[in-house]
């Protein structure tokens, strides 16, 4: 009896967590009360989706649209002001999603150096610099049996300059909403990313991750075509074509290496002759989709050409897609970068996703297990978040979270 009450309980768990669907109350707004086409984003996007005008946050943010915010500014301003919004009676347990709007800064810088650590951190520094004198005159001697001790010495090299890198607040700094995912976990460890507990669907048995989207793009007409190209692909349908383009990298077994995310591509590509109806056109050798080479685009995914874009797709209405590469979303509101999250924005994508600064390859969800979930019939933000590693790190989602490009039958 114990055994089916356990049973039933996790059952019970494991629909809260996977089973409903994002409602649009679930959503809290997020705009900049300094910038007046922030607020009339947000109240567009409550009219076309049907949020309550009450899960607006309008916060003084300032009037200038700035990219960047201060640690500081960011405690205060933004993740203190939304933690006691979502701890008002209205909304307490009721937020699955924030969703940010043109006017939120962007990316959040680091925390700097810890206080008190200033001793701690000359002792690693001397450390360091002793360590990589050993290692000189191990390599100048060349002496073959001398192999495993510079290859100890390397390895210590490593774990003492990531000691010195948490100290120095290195790679501290974050996309704001990858950091308020994590806006209810109180006080936690700032240095590099936190799992992102939401992955794989798993029960939110400790409620407090939280998906974030973001409308932005280069320009208030492209954000509010983010809304519309949606919700017309969820009436017409998302009809097109899908591009792929892998490298031809052989497949490896050791996960997140190049070939697992170019395998990845490949399988995707099958996954979607499986699927849909959809015609699917592979590039699968160095070389990218060219200029003009992809009319009628609905799906997009590939790699890798750094901060230039090519100007390849025709995007259909509703289009989604991303380019699996560093630093493509770190100008998102500049229509003249050839970064690919903004480019793609700028030339029609409806969806898509990216990296407001390096966020190492193993950051981006899987192509394959990203679009699965799309064709599962969950939406935008559900998929990313069921597949995305990380919160409190480098990735930010564009696009209306609620939509769904193969709603379920």
């Amino acid at each position: 009896m114990r055994i089916k009450r356990a049973v039933v309980t996790f059952l019970v768990l494991f629909a809260a967590g996977t089973g409903y669907a994002l409602e649009p109350s679930e959503i809290l707004i997020i705009a900049n009360a300094d910038v007046p086409v922030s607020v009339e984003i947000a109240e567009y996007y409550c009219a076309k989706r049907q949020v309550p005008n009450s899960n607006i946050l309008s916060l003084p943010l300032g009037t200038g649209i700035s990219q960047t915010i201060a640690r500081k500014d960011y405690d205060e301003k933004l993740a203190g002001p939304i933690r006691k919004k979502l701890n008002e009676n209205e909304f307490a347990g009721k937020i699955k999603c924030l969703l940010t709007i043109y006017g939120v800064p962007i990316k959040v810088e680091g925390r700097g150096q810890l206080k008190g650590q200033e001793d701690k951190l000359r002792q690693l520094e001397k450390l360091v610099e002793q360590k990589k004198e050993t290692l000189k005159r191990l390599q100048q001697n060349g002496a073959s049996d001398s192999n495993e001790q510079k290859h100890e010495l390397n390895e210590e090299l490593i774990r003492l300059q990531s000691d010195i890198d948490y100290i120095t607040g290195r790679e501290t700094g974050a996309a704001v909403d990858s950091e308020l995912a994590m806006v209810l976990f109180g006080d936690y460890e700032l240095y590099r990313w936190q799992p992102n507990k939401l992955k794989y669907k798993l029960p939110y048995w400790d409620q407090k991750s939280l998906m974030v989207c973001r409308l932005d793009g280069p320009g208030t007409d492209i954000v509010r075509g983010l809304i519309d190209k949606a919700l017309t692909a969820e009436k017409t349908g998302l009809n097109g074509v899908a591009y792929i383009d892998s490298r031809g990298i052989a497949d490896f077994n050791k996960p997140y290496s190049f070939g697992y995310y170019d395998q990845s591509l490949r399988d995707l590509a099958e996954l979607i002759k499986t699927r849909t109806k959809m015609p699917v056109v592979e590039e699968n050798t160095p070389a990218l989709f060219g200029p003009g080479q992809c009319p009628h685009t609905a799906i997009y995914c590939g790699w890798y050409s750094l901060k230039k874009y090519i100007d390849s797709f025709d995007f259909v209405d509703g289009a989604i897609g991303y380019h699996i590469s560093s630093w493509e979303a770190v100008d998102i509101r500049d229509p003249n970068t050839t970064q690919w999250c903004p480019a793609m924005l700028s030339h029609g994508i409806a969806a898509t996703l990216g990296a407001v600064a390096e966020p190492y390859l193993f950051a981006f969800p899987e192509p394959k297990e990203f679009f699965a979930e799309l064709l599962d019939g969950y939406c935008l933000v559900e998929a990313y978040y069921h597949t995305s590693p990380f919160n409190s790190w480098q990735m930010v989602l564009i696009g209306d979270p609620l939509y769904k490009p193969f709603p379920r039958h």
